[in-house]
């Protein structure tokens, strides 16, 4: 260690208990060096800065209590990892993956093995460590994560199935990074669930970077049911090079407050990313979620699709922002947001954002904050089903165009009943 490391004594004992890469300890002291001087990201109408959403505790290694996993549901799949807090805790059906030179490994693991891979991609392209307060405070402080890597002309037709379970029964932020990187001609399915045990009051911060090379193909999915005393950053972020594309398949099921940061940045020249987010709030939970694309190179496509539910006192603000920077001639930028409102006490909000730099172009948005269509409630009810049940068949059919839009039917089917749990759950804090 030298003299630099010695005066930042809570990250040297960390990098020593994990025998962290001297690359990777000196970017954690850069990021917290660097903090003094960055502000928190700013989001068009959502106002999160006094929540504590900001990384308090100290830098450390625990071990959780795997028997806490016996509560939680793990749908089985053909390739399958499993982390609890820090730890991995199964990783089912690799073998056949590695075979085909595909690299999957938890983050301490990628360090030790793929440490040159790993410093190639880790916040260089798609997310700067110095990019705002939260970038730094995620590096200086990370603690798990998954790295994956599919090389060249490879497909998997299979998805891999990730549940990364943030363990609440301990008081410890969780500081979580996902990378994923598809070399050139490669297509690859990823589903990830996140979701809480324990009920302790912590703070996630978690950014996930999709590195989708020349001619690449991923199709990332999500569901996300963080617990209600988790206040949650997450930052997902795709960079796309000459003809990638990037399926996004989102569903913001959380308990607790949470600032989602979906951005796509189409680098290359035809490259393509469809955003679909689905999201419901319930109780007095807020749930900001800012969606951009960024048109960079020329005959790029970007498509946002936002559909929302907010019951009780809940909040939702959805932003969707398309960028034509100067110079992507021929690239398209189309948006829809909308928020259905079962509640006089909720608040919601759809907020299109236009920004086109460029003649040649085409853009287009929608937006809308409504209420529960009183014509299609007053059908169902005359037909003997009580209230509650007919605004669960209206919301189903809200949400349906952007269920009927996620490629996977496994991924629409479990979106589907995490969504009937979420509305029950709502229906019943009226």
């Amino acid at each position: 260690m030298t003299v630099e490391f010695e005066s930042y004594p809570e990250i040297k004992s960390y990098a020593e208990s994990v025998a962290e890469p001297k690359w990777f300890t000196e970017m954690r002291i850069k990021a917290l060096k660097a903090q003094p001087e960055l502000k928190l990201p700013n989001f068009e109408k959502i106002r999160y800065q006094r929540w504590p959403i900001q990384l308090k505790r100290p830098l450390k290694k625990y071990s959780s209590d795997r028997k806490s996993l016996e509560e939680l549901e793990i749908e089985e799949a053909k390739h399958l990892v499993v982390q609890l807090g820090q730890d991995t805790v199964r990783a089912d059906g690799l073998s056949e993956l590695v075979e085909q030179g595909v690299i999957i490994c938890d983050w301490q693991t990628a360090l030790e093995q793929h440490s040159d891979l790993v410093q190639k991609y880790f916040m260089r392209k798609a997310v700067k460590y110095d990019e705002d307060l939260l970038t730094a405070q995620h590096v200086a402080n990370l603690t798990s994560g998954l790295f994956i890597y599919v090389p060249k002309n490879t497909t998997i037709k299979e998805p891999l199935t990730t549940y990364f379970v943030q363990d609440a029964t301990i008081k410890s932020d969780y500081v979580h990074h996902v990378i994923i990187v598809t070399d050139k001609n490669s297509e690859f399915s990823y589903l990830e669930n996140l979701t809480t045990i324990g009920s302790e009051k912590t703070t996630a911060n978690i950014i996930v970077e999709v590195i989708a090379e020349a001619d690449s193909h991923v199709k990332f999915a999500s569901v996300d049911r963080l617990g209600a005393n988790t206040t949650t950053y997450l930052n997902r972020r795709g960079h796309l090079e000459d003809n990638a594309k990037i399926d996004w398949s989102m569903g913001m099921m959380n308990d607790g407050n949470i600032v989602g940061d979906f951005d796509s940045d189409l680098v290359g020249n035809g490259s393509h990313s469809e955003v679909k987010v689905v999201a419901i709030s319930t109780g007095k939970q807020v749930q900001g979620i800012d969606t951009r694309v960024t048109n960079m190179g020329r005959h790029t496509i970007g498509h946002i699709l936002q559909h929302g539910v907010i019951l009780s006192r809940s909040t939702l603000t959805f932003n969707g922002i398309g960028h034509i920077i100067k110079g992507a001639k021929g690239s398209d930028a189309q948006q829809e947001s909308r928020v259905l409102m079962l509640s006089t006490k909720a608040k919601g909000d759809a907020n299109p954002i236009l920004l086109i730099d460029d003649n040649d172009v085409t853009a287009g948005h929608a937006a809308s904050v409504g209420r529960v269509n009183q014509e299609q409630l007053y059908y169902l009810m005359s037909r003997g089903l009580p209230k509650k049940v007919a605004e669960r068949l209206v919301i189903r059919g809200f949400l349906g165009p952007v269920l009927a839009a996620i490629p996977s039917k496994m991924i629409e089917e479990q979106l589907k009943a995490t969504i009937e749990r979420k509305l029950v759950d709502g229906q019943t804090d009226e």
